[in-house]
């Protein structure tokens, strides 16, 4: 979706598909038994504008050009992916051994992302997250 917005009012929406033709969307949608929401995207450009301060705030020097803004994108993403739990992912715990209530108060095990898709063990603090290598992306295509 493209957003077109005067004075802070939406003016249009256009739709744009990028891979394929417009007709062949809800053809391929249809297929899975799925239609066209943007609830998602909205919400996820709400958590961006959330947590990026250059995003957020009506203002430039906050990012300071294209790689301030690159940085502070991959800041994000390491925080919402490795830090942050997220309610949806909430695993329960196991029920406590003593009937008597003397198990755990918390019903739910935090889980972050990363560590709901597997590629951790733990959730992460920001300080840890930032002192992690990370190998370049996209990896190196081997010939």
């Amino acid at each position: 979706m493209v957003k077109t917005v005067r004075q802070r009012r939406l003016g249009r929406v256009r739709h744009r598909v990028v891979f394929g033709t417009l007709g062949a969307v809800p053809q391929g949608l249809a297929a899975c038994g799925w239609q066209s929401n943007t609830a998602f995207v909205e919400r996820l450009n709400l958590n961006i504008r959330q947590h990026v301060a250059a995003i957020g705030q009506r203002v430039s020097p906050l990012c300071q050009g294209a790689d301030g803004l690159g940085q502070q994108l991959a800041l994000y993403h390491c925080y919402y992916n490795f830090c942050l739990p997220h309610a949806s992912l909430r695993p329960p715990l196991p029920p406590p051994a003593s009937p008597h209530g003397t198990g755990p108060a918390q019903v739910w095990r935090p889980c972050t992302p990363a560590r709901a898709a597997g590629l951790t063990e733990h959730g992460w603090s920001l300080k840890a997250g930032g002192l992690s290598r990370v190998p370049p992306w996209p990896p190196p295509q081997v010939r």
